[in-house]
């Protein structure tokens, strides 16, 4: 093992700054270079399903790549002959001008190609220096691990790579964050001398706060010359941090644009064949009568929550990460104690105090991490939508599988879940199509107020324009939605009112053809509720 393991350092001013966002260099400074790696009319098949389809493209070093498509296009694939897991039936790698096969992933990081997927491979049982030396442990008298030497040459490495305020190499992994576990791969490749580094989905579950911090890495390796290949689904993450954008769709490259000379409305032309207006198409569907109506709520997080939400109505809630709207949300769902306050469903005081006494009541819920929270992974697509439905499928004490087929079946149908069948386990489909099947529970079930936790998080934007549909045919049809989202542009375009929170209060309220972006953001940072001693007015409005 060697003393002084290689990283590529940052220029001391991208270390040091704490600017938010490093704007991305000009695609000026790659012009002319010849690409560290590139892939000519490559083609790849599963059986008839053609994933790529003779693509070429390549990654130049010193800049940031993004790969773009709707589920399905291709992405994966592509990254997966990068890393050696799947080999081209057809074209050719070049890596530095020469041919070159990559095997495996070991293979990929001889040639200093690292693949980061959406789930870091890290082994959680122990610490970040462990995993960062796995295989290659020093130490003392040729028995005993040196954990001096460890920790103190993997904080090293962390400290001359600039992220020292924001890992500590002796923390157990099972206690990292997930940018914090997306930073260990970084320094994994980087501890291996990586010169092509591609993410896929880095920031799908990160906080604002993360994605900043991932943005102000990725950024530093790209001016330490490694290429970045970046692949997401958000077209304004994309639009400030890439140099080139590539565009994949149905296994095909379509186009490759400079980030400056394109915009997000041609992307998703690209992407899907229309324009990013055409995707809320949003109508006014809200009745007279009151679905929900929330007063005084209060909890160890939340304070005076005021508010109500007619039939037919979709009310957005907007703020910063850490306002208090998932609490909120999980508080009317009873998976958080209220200390005061009253909730009335459709005239009726409740009190629920978990899950299945919502459910009962006519409040369902789509929580923000949908694998660790709102599906049975391991279950097919038909027992994720029955499961709240099992009661009305039942005679006496057996399901009638006949009728889950036909209920499945039809929703299957109407909300457009590609699956091979019902009996596909849901861990199989793709994140749009998992977020389609945990709607579909609630399709099935047909609660008065369905509560929706950020439902467009890690989905493309065929997928985003499908559940935004399936929203306003939910509203069409009378049922009351409450809409989380850190999405600003979407909670602008799906919802009928919002409601902006900060702090655990609600400090103001919009409606739809008064809200802006700015108005928005103006009530969730106002002050940062310097004055929380003091209630809101008796609505939760701001005055």
């Amino acid at each position: 093992m060697s003393d002084e393991p290689m990283t590529p350092t940052p220029p001391e001013d991208a270390a040091a700054s704490d600017d938010a966002v490093v704007p991305a260099a000009s695609s000026a400074t790659t012009d002319g270079a010849a690409p560290i790696l590139r892939l000519e009319t490559t083609t790849k098949t599963f059986g008839p399903v053609v994933a790529l389809d003779d693509v070429s493209i390549d990654v130049r070093g010193g800049e940031i790549l993004a790969l773009i498509g709707e589920n399905g296009a291709g992405k994966s694939t592509l990254l997966r002959i990068l890393s050696g897991d799947h080999q081209p039936d057809s074209g050719r790698l070049e890596v530095d001008g020469s041919p070159t096969t990559l095997t495996s992933p070991r293979d990929a990081h001889g040639h200093g190609v690292r693949v980061i997927y959406q789930e870091p491979e890290i082994a959680s049982t122990v610490s970040v220096a462990e995993n960062l030396f796995m295989g290659e442990l020093p130490t003392r008298w040729g028995r005993f691990v040196d954990r001096g030497r460890l920790n103190g040459e993997v904080q090293r490495i962390i400290d001359e790579s600039g992220f020292g305020g924001a890992i500590d190499a002796r923390t157990s992994a099972e206690h990292l964050s997930s940018a914090q576990r997306q930073l260990v791969e970084i320094l994994k490749a980087m501890k291996g001398d990586v010169r092509v580094l591609a993410l896929d989905e880095p920031t799908s579950s990160l906080t604002e706060e993360e994605v900043e911090q991932l943005t102000r890495i990725v950024t530093q390796l790209r001016d330490a010359g490694v290429a970045i290949i970046y692949v997401s689904h958000r077209i304004r993450e994309i639009m400030r941090l890439a140099d080139r954008v590539a565009v994949l769709r149905d296994g095909k490259l379509v186009a490759v644009r400079e980030a400056g000379e394109t915009n997000e409305d041609e992307l998703v032309q690209l992407m899907v064949g229309r324009s990013v207006e055409s995707f809320f198409g949003r109508e006014t569907h809200k009745r007279d009568e009151v679905a929900l109506e929330v007063k005084g709520l209060t909890t160890d997080w939340l304070r005076d929550i005021t508010f109500d939400v007619h039939k037919g109505e979709v009310v957005g809630l907007a703020g910063l990460i850490g306002a208090g709207r998932t609490e909120l949300a999980q508080t009317l769902f009873g998976l958080r104690p209220w200390v005061s306050g009253s909730v009335t469903l459709e005239g009726r005081e409740l009190h629920v105090t978990s899950p299945s006494e919502a459910i009962a009541s006519g409040i369902g819920f789509a929580p923000e991490d949908r694998k660790r929270e709102g599906l049975f992974l391991q279950r097919s697509v038909a027992e994720n939508i029955s499961v709240t439905v099992l009661e009305d499928l039942r005679k006496w004490r057996f399901l009638r599988f006949s009728r889950e087929r036909k209920l499945v079946g039809e929703l299957i149908e109407r909300m457009n879940i590609k699956t091979p069948s019902a009996g596909q386990e849901v861990s199989k489909l793709s994140g749009g199509n998992q977020q389609k099947a945990m709607l579909g529970r609630w399709l099935a079930r047909r609660p008065t107020v369905l509560l929706l936790d950020e439902p467009t998080r890690g989905v493309d934007v065929g997928a985003k324009a499908e559940i935004y549909r399936l929203i306003h045919e939910l509203a069409g049809e009378g049922m009351a939605i409450i809409f989380i989202s850190s999405e600003l542009p979407e909670v602008l375009g799906v919802s009928d009112r919002i409601l902006v929170m900060q702090n655990g209060r609600i400090t103001g309220e919009l409606a739809a053809d008064e809200a802006t972006e700015s108005a928005v953001l103006g009530l969730a940072i106002s002050d940062h509720l310097s004055d929380v001693a003091s209630p809101p007015s008796a609505t939760g409005a701001a005055a």
